[in-house]
């Protein structure tokens, strides 16, 4: 199933989750053409927005990506309080969790390298910067990350910063 990216942003900002977008919808942000399959958030890790992960998602019955069915999962407050970083199919498409991440670190570290967007009158986010987004995906150090840094860097030349 197809992840519906809008739907998605709009049920955690509805339920009042603390995140920044990271990963390929950040990069198509931005103005990547390249395709993503899932959505990228890194996450508050303090108890109230583990409350309102929970709540945002627990009706999209998420469930770990690629486990088998009979791996036995919940996801609840204590799992998330538990966890760090989860890979998750909901619902409404594929999520990625993070309490952290490689190159950028916690939420409270990559919030003051966010900038605001409204999706709609009714939906706000914050997506990383352009410039810590290529440090993460060079962080990642993966080969379609590092393709990807290529593409990132042209736009940034082409957009005239630095």
């Amino acid at each position: 199933m197809p992840t519906r990216f809008e739907k998605l942003l709009s049920r955690l900002t509805g339920f009042g989750v603390e995140f920044v977008l990271v990963g390929g919808v950040a990069a198509s942000i931005h103005g990547s053409s390249r395709a993503t399959f899932d959505l990228d958030v890194v996450y508050a890790r303090n108890d109230e927005n583990l409350t309102r992960i929970t709540d945002a998602l627990a009706q999209l019955h998420p469930y770990l990506r690629g486990a088998p069915s009979s791996l036995p999962f919940h996801f609840d407050f204590k799992t998330l309080k538990n966890g760090l970083n989860f890979t998750l199919t909901t619902q409404l498409g594929d999520i990625d969790l993070f309490g952290e991440i490689a190159g950028g670190g916690t939420y409270q570290d990559l919030l003051p390298h966010s900038i605001g967007l409204c999706l709609d009158d009714k939906t706000s986010i914050r997506v990383v910067d352009l410039d810590t987004l290529i440090r993460l995906k060079n962080a990642a150090g993966r080969a379609r990350d590092l393709e990807a840094v290529a593409e990132l860097l042209r736009i940034r030349t082409e957009s005239g910063e630095r």
